[in-house]
């Protein structure tokens, strides 16, 4: 049996946090210290993952630790941030190290392809949860927020959509083969960290598609005061959604589906040549699939009670 402070050394410290790029203290004392670059804002987020809320907690446990901190990394990237440091809660139901290993696999594999430090954190024990906060830089003014879009700029996404939504129900189905493209959607999204540093200067606004596409584009609307024109048939569908949901069950799963973790962003007309040439760039396509509007409200898709993921179902503003 191993105690936390065993788990945490053995198998969640980075060995290399002593020297990482910004970290004057990392795991092992009470805080950690951390030197930010001189000038940049700090960008700081934290979500909250939850077994059988947020994922199967039968999932291998390599998934589990690549997806928590996934899903908080694509935060950042809807700011346009760099991301730099991390610090993560660990909730157990018991000291498995083997369990521990694997998920310390996954969530460091993940720093390791975004330049991320995990520089804290604490393990308790209880139901299976894992809370993971970030943090990133981005130069004064140049942070994408949900608060800048206007009427005549074009609504786009990055990828494709509905595969969050579409790997789940494989998963339901009882699919276990994470070479499916679908259940990888699902269990391993990409934070697109470098297509948000990419479009700051060019797009208006932008958030990232957790909570469903027509969920997280009421966000935005709401935050910038206008409306939006949909045009569902421009919707780009991600890879066997259409053969595993049908048409209108892909429909249905691209605009009100979760867990995509794509950028929708908005930017004037004159800037899409750019931002398309930026991210093919980065083997990303960006799809225009509307318009933002002066009149709020939102054409073009019937709106529903439910347009998206909601903890806590009820009036929304």
């Amino acid at each position: 049996m191993h105690s936390e402070f065993d788990l945490i050394t053995r198998f969640l410290a980075p060995t290399s946090t002593a020297t990482a790029e910004g970290v004057e203290l990392g795991i092992g004392d009470d805080c950690a210290l951390l030197e930010p670059t001189p000038g940049e804002r700090l960008a700081v987020s934290v979500d909250t993952s939850v077994a059988e809320v947020h994922f199967p907690a039968s999932a291998p446990a390599e998934v589990i630790g690549h997806r928590a901190l996934a899903v908080s990394l694509s935060d950042l990237a809807a700011m346009g941030a760099r991301a730099r440091w991390c610090v993560m809660s660990l909730t157990l139901p018991e000291a498995d190290g083997d369990w521990v290993s694997a998920f310390a696999k996954g969530f460091h594999a993940l720093c390791d392809t975004t330049d991320v430090v995990l520089a804290g954190g604490d393990m308790s024990r209880g139901e299976l949860a894992i809370g993971v906060t970030v943090m990133g830089e981005v130069p004064p003014a140049a942070a994408l927020t949900r608060a800048g879009a206007r009427p005549g700029d074009c609504l786009a996404v990055t990828g494709h959509l509905g595969g969050g939504a579409g790997g789940l129900a494989r998963w339901q189905a009882g699919d276990r083969d994470l070479a499916v493209p679908l259940l990888r959607r699902y269990l391993l999204p990409q934070p697109r960290l470098a297509a948000g540093m990419a479009l700051r200067d060019l797009a208006s606004s932008a958030i990232d598609i957790s909570d469903g596409l027509l969920a997280d584009l009421g966000h935005l609307r709401h935050a910038s005061g206008v409306g939006a024109e949909l045009s569902p048939e421009a919707l780009p569908l991600a890879d066997g959604l259409v053969e595993a949901l049908g048409e209108q069950g892909a429909r249905q799963a691209a605009l009100r589906g979760g867990d995509d973790y794509e950028l929708l962003v908005s930017l004037p007309p004159e800037y899409l040549d750019e931002a398309r040439r930026r991210l093919a760039a980065l083997g990303l396509p960006l799809t225009v699939i509307g318009r933002i509007t002066a009149e709020p409200g939102l054409e073009g898709v019937e709106m529903s009670t439910s347009p998206g993921w909601q903890h806590f179902p009820g009036e929304t503003p």
